[in-house]
């Protein structure tokens, strides 16, 4: 059992959440009880992860994607059922959103790198100044197909790919979840592949034109990795228990 002010502070700290701008309301959402002993983690703040994370006796929540964002949202509707839920059992709600993606251990990108076999070049990708996608390099070109098919097979996906660049990659660059704003920084740093979780209108275009392969993984499942880590994480610190929950949205 552990102090939920004190695993919050240490969040904070190890996140590095005051490096980040960011519209996610980082930190602690809700505030339950004063003591944890089982924290779960979920990509998305949603009623059946809540729900779920209740049933399994859970003091803690983590997210990825948390309730509040830029623009504050009236207790009403879905948002008034989610909270609620977490009230009426006492649960906290701690969220991370960009710090997650750009941790330099146990982050969505690099464990998405290491995930693949590369070695870590160097972070890019800017958002408000700070760098949260990573570049890395494998020590022999790999046949894009052969990139594809480990990272599907780790992720447990089936990603949408775009073949406009070269058969061979050497040299990749991941941004978890929506990144399609970096598909110009990679190629500003000479990527073969661009990996990210889910395209938009414009990418198809865009990657056609610079001649960029991409491969579209999967928003929830280029998401799943950092959560994961950091319930791997938390109990070398704390005592605690951990569980993931795994709550798909087929994004």
């Amino acid at each position: 059992m552990e102090s939920l002010l004190r695993i919050s502070a240490y969040l904070d700290e190890y996140l590095r959440l005051a490096q980040f701008k960011d519209d996610s309301q980082n930190g602690l959402q809700v505030e339950g009880n004063p003591q944890v002993k089982r924290i779960a983690g979920l990509v998305d703040a949603s009623l059946e992860g809540f729900t779920a994370a209740a049933d399994a006796r859970a003091d803690m929540i983590i997210v990825h994607h948390g309730l509040f964002w830029g623009s504050p949202l009236l207790l009403t509707g879905t948002h008034l059922a989610r909270v609620k839920t977490l009230l009426t059992r006492g649960i906290s709600l701690y969220a991370a959103h960009l710090p997650l993606d750009a941790h330099p251990e146990i982050g969505n990108n690099i464990r998405l790198l290491q995930l693949l076999g590369a070695k870590f070049v160097e972070w890019f990708a800017e958002y408000h100044g700070t760098p949260i996608g990573v570049v890395g390099s494998f020590s022999h070109p790999k046949p894009l197909s052969e990139v594809i098919d480990t990272l599907d097979t780790a992720l447990g996906s089936q990603s949408r790919v775009y073949d406009f660049g070269p058969d061979h990659v050497r040299t990749l660059g991941i941004v978890s979840g929506a990144g399609c704003d970096a598909i110009p920084a990679c190629k500003r740093a000479g990527v073969d592949l661009f990996i990210t979780g889910e395209p938009r209108l414009h990418a198809y275009h865009t990657l056609k034109e610079l001649e960029l392969n991409a491969a579209f993984a999967g928003h929830y499942y280029t998401e799943r990795l950092g959560i994961q880590a950091l319930l791997t994480h938390l109990p070398t610190r704390f005592d605690v228990e951990t569980l993931f929950i795994d709550v798909d949205c087929d994004i």
